[in-house]
């Protein structure tokens, strides 16, 4: 696993340094906090926030893991990849992979995500219909940063898989 410290990270208040103090009063529920309402919403709803991808690779790939030499796991994963080519036409949806491919050291099949609604849409709709199987959503940002992505950036469904990050590492002459 990558070192998250070794990375550095903007203030998440970048932009809201000079605004009025938040209150602590409580919403009707009694737990929640009121925020201040100004009507307008975050750009995040309709369009990924940078650095994520807005092109050809999308903004979010999901690997869906299966092992290949299991053949009740590999027969649920191909029945959940055709699923997801039959409810979900409009993502990009890669080859059903019988064997390792790249960093996955497991066999897997990848649907790329290009805007938010699509996020909100098939995440949910894949924790709950991903059965046995473990899935790694992680951006995609410049090239530079792909260890960073699948690492540091990632989240996981399921049990987490380690991935041969050697690929993403330049060789030594």
């Amino acid at each position: 696993m990558t070192d998250a410290y070794a990375f550095s990270y903007p203030s998440p208040l970048e932009g809201y340094e000079k605004l009025e103090p938040l209150t602590d009063e409580r919403a009707e529920d009694g737990k929640s906090l009121k925020n201040p309402q100004h009507g307008v919403l975050s750009k995040a709803y309709t369009e990924f926030p940078d650095p994520l991808s807005k092109g050809r690779e999308g903004g979010f790939d999901v690997h869906i893991y299966h092992f290949q030499n299991n053949p009740d796991q590999a027969a649920y994963a191909r029945a959940l990849w055709e699923r997801i080519r039959r409810e979900f036409p409009e993502l990009r949806i890669y080859t059903f992979f019988d064997r390792p491919v790249g960093p996955h050291p497991v066999a897997m099949f990848e649907v790329n995500l290009f805007t938010p609604a699509q996020f909100g849409a098939f995440v949910p709709w894949l924790v709950i219909n991903r059965g046995p199987l473990s899935a790694l959503i992680h951006p995609n940002t410049v090239e530079s940063e792909d260890e960073r992505n699948h690492t540091q950036r990632a989240t996981w469904l399921g049990d987490r898989i380690p991935l041969d990050l050697t690929i993403f590492r330049p060789r030594k002459e």
